[in-house]
C-alpha cells in the first residue's frame, strides 16, 4: 500500500505541476515518489516484482496522463481514452526496463539510463507514427519563459534533462538518508537542488536581460471568426465564411498592415486543388488582398483532389471504391495582391484524425475503422519539405497548422528555410474550454525561443495572439471571443543554436542509453545504492 501511495503522489505531483495552471517546480520532485517505490520492490522478497513495478508506474502515469489531457475526452470519449491509456502505458513501459536495468547495475548507471532512455522515448514520440508528444517534460515550462531563455540552445529536451536530474539528486538523498540517518546528507542534496534549479534561471533572466530585439517589423491582423466546429464550421459556406473574412479585414485593417491571417481549415467546404484559382477561398484571399497594395492573406483551406490512375496512388490516399481514389490535404494558402499563389500541406498528423497509422500493419485488422480523436476520419496526405511562404522581400512566414506547432526540432526546418517570424493557423475548439486550447497556445511560446522567432497565431476560437522571440505575449484575443488582434510582427534573420543543431540532447541520448543497456545485460551488479 505505500508503494502505491507513492506512486499516486507522484502523479499528483506531475499533473499539478503541469501548464496552464500548474507550477513546474513540483516537477522537480514528481519522479522521486515512483523512483522509491521501484526500489522498495526491487528490495522486497516479494514474488512478481516485475509485475508490481508496472503496476505501481501505470498507475502514476495513468492520473498524470488524466489529469492533464482529460480534454481529449471532449471531441471523441473512444480517442480520449485510448491516448490516456496508451500513452501510460508507453511510459510505464520506459519505467519498467529502468527497473530491470537498475536490478543489474549501480546507482550511476541506473539514474543515466533512465535520464537519456526516457529522452529517447520523448524523441521517439516525436517521430512515429503514433506520434503524441504532448506531455513532453521541457514542454512544462510554457508558462514560465522567464527561466528557460537557454531553450534557443538546448530546445524542450533541455528541460527535460533539467526535472529529471533533480529528481536523482532528491532520489539520491532518501536513499542515503534511510541508510545512514545523516542529516548532512539531506543539507548537502538540498544545496544541490538549489543550485542545479536556480543556476539555469539565472542564466536565463541574464540572457533575457541581455537580449536585444531585433528591430525590423510589419504588421499583421488576425482573424478569429469563432465558428463553432460542432454546429455551425461545417453547415457555413465558404461564400459566407469569405464574406465574414473580408468584413472584419475591412473594419480593422490599417495603412501599415502587412499580412492578415485567418485559421486551419477557415474555408471547409472542400475545394478541388487543381481548381484552386476558382474556388471561393482563392476569391475571397484575393478580395482581402487587394484591400492594400502590398498585403498578403493567410489561411487556411481543406483540399481533395480525386483521381482513377492507379500509378498516382500513394500510402496515403483514400480509396473510394475500385479505380477511385482521393488525395485529402489540410492546407494553409498566400495570396498576395497582384502575384501568384502559394500553398502548403499540413505534414505533422494527427493520430486517426488525420492519418491511419502503420497502415499496412493495422489496417487489416482494423479494417476501415479509425482511432477518431475529432475531426474527419480521411488520411491526409502531406508533404517532405517544409515551405515559407514569401510576403515581401526577404519577408517570409512559415505557414504552421494546428498540432505542427508542438514539434520543436520541426518548426526549426521553416526557419532554416528562411522564415523570419512564424505564423501558426489553428482550429482549438473541438475540446471546448478546457484546459486543452489554453496548453496549445502556451506550447507556442516554446517554439518562439528555441528559434527567436516571433508568433502570429489565428485560431478559429481558442487563442489568437502575438508573442515577441523571448516568448512573451504581447496581443490576446480569449476563447469564444469572434474579433481582430492587430500588432507588430519582429522579424529575425539569425540561427540560434537550437535552430542550427536540433535535438542534439535526444541523439546524445540515444547512445548513452544503448551503451547502458548493452552494459547491464552482461550481468554485472553494482552496490544498490551507487
Amino acid at each position: 500500500m505505500k508503494n502505491f501511495l507513492l506512486a499516486i503522489l507522484s502523479g499528483l505531483l506531475l499533473a499539478f505541476g503541469w501548464p496552464v495552471n500548474g507550477f513546474p517546480l513540483l516537477l522537480f520532485f514528481g519522479f522521486a515518489p515512483l523512483l522509491i517505490a521501484e526500489f522498495n520492490i526491487r528490495n522486497s522478497e516479494a514474488k512478481f516484482i516485475k509485475w508490481k513495478v508496472f503496476g505501481v508506474s501505470y498507475l502514476a502515469f495513468f492520473i498524470w496522463n488524466l489529469l492533464t489531457t482529460y480534454w481529449i475526452y471532449f471531441s471523441t470519449p473512444f480517442g480520449g481514452a485510448f491516448a490516456i491509456l496508451a500513452n501510460s502505458l508507453l511510459m510505464s513501459i520506459v519505467f519498467l526496463i529502468y527497473h530491470i536495468v537498475a536490478k543489474r547495475t549501480g546507482f550511476r548507471a541506473s539514474a543515466s539510463f533512465f535520464i537519456s532512455f526516457w529522452i529517447v522515448f520523448e524523441k521517439i514520440h516525436l517521430g512515429w507514427e503514433f506520434s503524441w508528444p504532448w506531455l513532453n517534460l521541457g514542454n512544462a515550462f510554457s508558462e514560465y519563459i522567464n527561466w528557460i531563455q537557454w531553450y534557443e540552445f538546448t530546445g524542450t529536451f533541455g528541460g527535460t534533462l533539467w526535472i529529471l536530474l533533480v529528481n536523482f539528486i532528491i532520489f539520491k538523498a532518501i536513499l542515503s538518508y534511510t541508510e545512514f540517518k545523516d542529516r548532512g546528507i539531506l543539507y548537502l542534496a538540498t544545496l544541490k537542488s538549489v543550485l542545479l534549479i536556480g543556476l539555469p534561471i539565472l542564466a536565463s533572466y541574464i540572457i533575457l536581460w541581455n537580449y536585444e530585439m531585433p528591430k525590423n517589423k510589419i504588421t499583421a491582423l488576425i482573424l478569429q471568426p469563432n465558428i463553432n466546429p460542432y454546429t455551425e464550421k461545417y453547415n457555413t459556406n465558404d461564400t459566407a465564411i469569405g464574406d465574414l473574412l473580408l468584413n472584419m479585414s475591412r473594419e480593422n485593417i490599417t495603412d501599415s498592415t502587412t499580412i492578415v491571417l485567418a485559421p486551419e481549415t477557415v474555408f471547409a467546404d472542400g475545394t478541388v486543388l487543381s481548381r484552386f484559382d476558382n474556388s471561393e477561398a482563392a476569391f475571397y484571399g484575393r478580395q482581402i488582398a487587394s484591400l492594400q497594395p502590398k498585403l498578403s492573406f493567410l489561411g487556411g483551406v481543406s483540399f481533395y483532389e480525386r483521381f482513377s490512375d492507379p500509378l498516382k496512388v500513394s500510402p496515403q490516399s483514400n480509396k473510394l471504391r475500385e479505380n477511385d481514389w482521393f488525395d485529402d490535404y489540410n492546407s494553409a494558402f498566400l495570396i498576395e495582391n497582384n502575384s501568384a499563389k502559394q500553398i502548403y500541406h499540413k505534414s505533422k498528423l494527427v493520430v486517426g484524425v488525420e492519418n491511419f497509422p502503420y497502415q499496412g500493419i493495422l489496417k487489416p485488422i482494423l479494417g476501415d475503422v479509425m482511432i477518431d480523436l475529432g475531426g474527419t476520419v480521411a488520411m491526409k496526405t502531406t508533404q517532405p519539405d517544409r515551405e515559407v511562404f514569401n510576403i515581401a522581400d526577404g519577408v517570409n512566414t512559415a505557414p504552421i497548422i494546428c498540432y505542427e506547432s508542438i514539434y520543436g526540432q520541426y518548426v526549426t526546418g521553416y526557419v532554416k528555410n528562411n522564415a523570419n517570424f512564424l505564423s501558426i493557423i489553428t482550429n482549438d475548439a473541438w475540446w471546448g474550454n478546457t484546459a486543452g486550447h489554453r496548453q496549445h497556445a502556451s506550447y507556442a511560446k516554446l517554439r518562439a525561443i528555441e528559434t527567436r522567432r516571433s508568433v502570429a497565431r489565428s485560431a478559429n476560437t481558442g487563442i489568437s495572439e502575438i508573442i515577441n522571440p523571448v516568448g512573451e505575449v504581447e496581443h490576446q484575443l480569449g476563447y469564444d471571443k469572434r474579433g481582430t488582434l492587430s500588432g507588430n510582427i519582429i522579424l529575425n534573420d539569425k540561427l540560434t543554436f537550437y535552430t542550427k543543431h536540433g535535438d542534439y540532447i535526444a541523439r546524445i541520448s540515444k547512445f548513452l542509453a544503448l551503451f547502458i543497456f548493452l552494459f547491464a545485460v552482461v550481468g554485472i551488479k553494482r552496490s544498490k545504492y551507487f
